[in-house]
């Protein structure tokens, strides 16, 4: 059974959702004020609930980075019944925190003023995962495969299809469960997932064979920053400060990732330790790699963002206008904040 189609419908919902979003936010309120110790107040809006995704964050807090910055930080969770960019666009957050970069794209094209400001995790951990006695290790391996994904991951599924030649009904698509099961009782032969999901894998053991959805050339960011128009025009100094206190946030916590997991689970107790303690060394190879040795913690590139807008737009993802690279991502506050950024590359 194919799901294309019926992900499809899904899209065409989410796209009108934007839509109506997007009229909303012509009339946008602008988060400002000051705590009692005079520190400006950013609010940032998840896409989820909390997790180690937040773990750069919630160390910047615990060290007194974004008070170094003048800032206090609110972190906003999100959760199923809760619309992320909704938040940001209609300015009852100063900055968001989304999964993957292109919903920044299909919210601009939809009419919805946010930008990218920054790309917390370098690849996206996003990943198909098969077993040893019936390996997926490169796109052509799929062919004849039966694949589990949820109902978001079908354009990603479209898009590895597409930039690898196979024809989508050479590919058998089911949609996939709560957990990982259909690969352990052979139902599927792919399920996917994200490599930082160490709780998700376990059911796998050791019996797993990892094919990144980056290294079939569909090169996505995850963790994404963004922000609105206004927020990055009006409210530049605080977004500053917030981007160089997260970025020592990160740095520290790489360095120091047991005293990070520590901090994370004191701050959100119904996280597992040791489930952090194990995944944060994968975590951390999302979040640093050559790009932020060159560039520092949170680069991104033009020429990345291209590239993934073209992808889109091959597959008439964009029910708008086709965004262009400047609309859907800015440097500004990247290029402000280089030299702390670099430090913890």
């Amino acid at each position: 059974m194919s799901n294309f189609t019926m992900n499809r419908r899904g899209f065409l919902t989410n796209a009108a959702l934007l839509g109506g979003l997007a009229a909303a936010s012509q009339t946008m309120l602008t988060v400002s004020g000051a705590n009692a110790q005079g520190l400006a107040k950013i609010r940032m809006q998840l896409g989820w609930l909390a997790s180690n995704g937040l773990l750069g964050e919630v160390v910047a807090i615990e060290k007194g980075f974004y008070a170094e910055q003048g800032i206090e930080l609110e972190i906003v969770p999100g959760g199923p019944n809760v619309d992320g960019v909704a938040g940001v666009a209609s300015g009852q957050s100063n900055v968001g925190q989304i999964s993957s970069s292109p919903s920044v794209m299909l919210a601009r094209s939809a009419g919805v003023p946010i930008k990218a400001i920054a790309a917390g995790y370098q690849k996206h951990p996003y990943a198909y995962f098969s077993k040893k006695s019936k390996p997926i290790e490169k796109p052509a391996d799929m062919v004849g495969k039966t694949v589990a994904i949820q109902p978001t991951g079908a354009i990603l599924l479209r898009a590895l299809l597409a930039k690898n030649g196979i024809a989508e009904d050479q590919v058998t698509v089911v949609n996939m469960g709560a957990d990982m099961n259909q690969l352990v009782t052979g139902q599927a032969d792919a399920v996917v997932g994200w490599l930082t999901n160490v709780n998700a894998l376990k059911v796998l053991g050791d019996d797993r064979i990892d094919m990144l959805l980056w290294d079939t050339g569909i090169q996505l960011y995850a963790n994404v920053y963004y922000t609105t128009d206004d927020q990055l025009a009006n409210n530049t100094k605080d977004l500053t400060g917030f981007i160089a206190a997260t970025a020592k946030g990160w740095g520290y916590a790489r360095d120091n990732p047991a005293e990070a997991v520590d901090i994370l689970v004191k701050a959100y107790p119904n996280l597992d330790k040791a489930s952090e303690l194990e995944a944060i060394g994968p975590l951390m190879t999302f979040a640093f790699n050559e790009t932020t040795v060159a560039n520092g913690w949170g680069a991104m590139s033009k020429e990345n963002w291209e590239a993934q807008i073209k992808t889109y737009a091959d597959l008439g993802q964009f029910k708008g206008t086709v965004p262009t690279v400047d609309d859907v991502m800015s440097l500004a506050l990247l290029d402000a904040t280089t030299d702390i950024r670099k430090q913890v590359g």
